[in-house]
């Protein structure tokens, strides 16, 4: 497993505040002043000092996309008080190693993977907050469920017991073509608002599915403006990989 140290020199603390400064001036252009819009920070491909150095600099809040490398340095990042979300597809043969080391599964997309965390879950005794995967774009490469079974699936992985449904996630269009990339987020933002809107009214219970996780580095001011609680980005924090 190739993973990438810290660059030489690289600091961690001014890189993530030019980020937090970028979310700031985007969160008030879209008349969202201090609403608060989280930094999750993509740390896959780096290595377990490299993830711990940034958690020490102040992102804790960390992103891990392949569970070989969350094996690796989940318990380097508990030591030093990371909170680590799942936000890779993620198979059912390796959803161990996300009981074990995430607080938080992003990219649940289908029943099957959401019945094994629940099992799993029970027999270590913990709850686990998870997110549905939305493929907002229709792009094939990209994983997630389609926008039209999204509030269904929600609501299902919700009656599971030890998981709890805190919100949707996608990734985006990959265009430079900024309405339609907006417009995937505005749909996601649209599931999100029918589950708290129809869990209001006693339909379905997914009044803890706030969260909206979308944009990353190229993309983030598009995110924020369409509703964004939570932005994943990963070289503009932990700077440029340099694969020994």
């Amino acid at each position: 497993m190739d993973l990438s140290p810290t660059p030489a020199g690289w600091d961690y603390a001014a890189a993530l505040e030019q980020v937090k400064a970028r979310v700031h001036i985007a969160e008030a252009a879209a008349g969202r002043a201090g609403s608060g819009v989280r930094v999750l920070v993509a740390t896959k491909t780096w290595d377990a000092d490299a993830a711990a150095a940034v958690v020490r600099a102040g992102g804790t809040l960390v992103g891990e996309s392949r569970m070989q490398e969350l094996d690796a340095k989940g318990e380097a990042l508990a030591a030093v008080g990371a909170r680590v979300h799942v936000i890779g597809q993620l198979q059912r043969n390796k959803a161990a190693t996300a009981v074990s080391f995430a607080e938080c599964v992003q990219t649940v997309d289908h029943a099957r993977l959401a019945e094994r965390l629940s099992r799993l879950c029970l027999e270590a005794e913990r709850d686990l907050d998870v997110m549905i995967q939305v493929n907002v774009s229709g792009e094939e490469s990209k994983a997630g469920v389609h926008p039209d079974e999204a509030l269904a699936i929600a609501s299902a992985v919700q009656a599971l017991p030890a998981l709890t449904v805190t919100g949707f996630m996608t990734i985006g269009l990959n265009s430079p073509d900024e309405a339609a990339v907006r417009e995937g987020y505005a749909r996601l933002r649209e599931i999100r608002d029918q589950a708290l809107i129809r869990s209001e009214r006693g339909s379905i219970g997914l009044g803890s599915a706030w969260e909206l996780s979308m944009g990353m580095s190229q993309d983030l001011e598009w995110a924020i403006a369409e509703g964004a609680t939570m932005v994943r980005v990963g070289t503009a924090v932990m700077g440029e990989r340099t694969y020994t």
